[in-house]
């Protein structure tokens, strides 16, 4: 895809994370929509995958590390052809599959449930462990929040990949600064990211999240990187594409109302103008 045609499917995916959420009455928007654009390069563009065969062997695997944002997950899932995009309206509902954080068992595509911090990292280290082992050709994504890179578990899972040399492993670090309680260096400052994965034997690449052409060279060189796991620190913008949402730790899990669910529609109707 271009840039262009992935930059107008990641405003559809933003479209169905605002709607999926103001249809739940709850949720995660803000950092569903700042990981936005590393969805849907992942899911368009690098990722080997198949919608019509979610378990096909030899696939790529994905694991959201930071689980809360599945709204994120689902809308680029559901643009994918994973399942019907109609579906998104109910997220959070009584006897939906889209619950509000993603489960293998129900939802296609999903490659395992998250939703506990620092969890989901192990088990993409564990997959990666599995494909160099078998020698299998898949690689392994997994994408966390700065945020949960507090919790300990996500340096006991580096340290392992780092020192198996799990070259098929590419994390990725949605670095949008905020989270449900402020900015991250005020909470628990884990700065300098990029030092302290490089400390771990990880190969680092520091980009803009919401730059294509910056996040089309870091997926390249970590394919071309050898011997150890790659890391992307994706700097983000919190609520991208929603001018009251953007920069605002508020909505990291709050849902908008009727009149601000317009308000956001109208944001990103202007994007998709803008883009045409």
């Amino acid at each position: 895809m271009t840039n262009s045609e992935l930059q107008k499917t990641a405003n559809a995916v933003r479209k169905g994370i605002v709607t999926a959420v103001h249809s739940a009455k709850a949720g995660h928007p803000g950092g569903s929509l700042s990981a936005a654009d590393i969805y849907t390069y992942l899911y368009f563009e690098e990722m080997n995958i198949d919608p019509k065969d979610p378990k096909k062997e030899g696939r790529d695997r994905f694991v959201l590390s930071k689980g809360h944002t599945a709204p994120g997950l689902y809308s680029a899932l559901a643009h994918r052809g994973f399942f019907p995009v109609d579906d998104l309206v109910t997220l959070r509902k009584l006897g939906s599959y889209l619950q509000g954080h993603p489960s293998m068992q129900y939802v296609p595509g999903v490659d395992m449930s998250s939703g506990s911090l620092g969890q989901g990292i192990s088990a993409a280290v564990g997959m990666a462990l599995a494909g160099q082992m078998d020698d299998a050709p898949y690689r392994v994504y997994t994408l966390l929040g700065d945020g949960e890179l507090q919790e300990g578990q996500v340096w006991e899972a580096s340290m392992f990949a780092g020192h198996r040399n799990l070259d098929n492993l590419v994390v990725i670090v949605d670095n949008n600064g905020l989270q449900i309680d402020g900015p991250v260096c005020e909470v628990c400052n884990p700065y300098p990211i990029d030092k302290k994965f490089e400390a771990f034997n990880f190969h680092v690449i520091n980009i803009d999240a919401h730059d294509y052409d910056a996040i089309r060279a870091a997926f390249l060189e970590a394919r071309e990187t050898k011997g150890k796991p790659t890391c992307i620190v994706a700097k983000s913008l919190k609520g991208k594409g929603v001018s009251f949402m953007e920069g605002q730790a508020a909505w990291h899990g709050t849902a908008p109302n009727d009149d601000q669910y317009k308000t956001a529609m109208a944001d990103l109707d202007l994007i998709d103008q803008n883009l045409a």
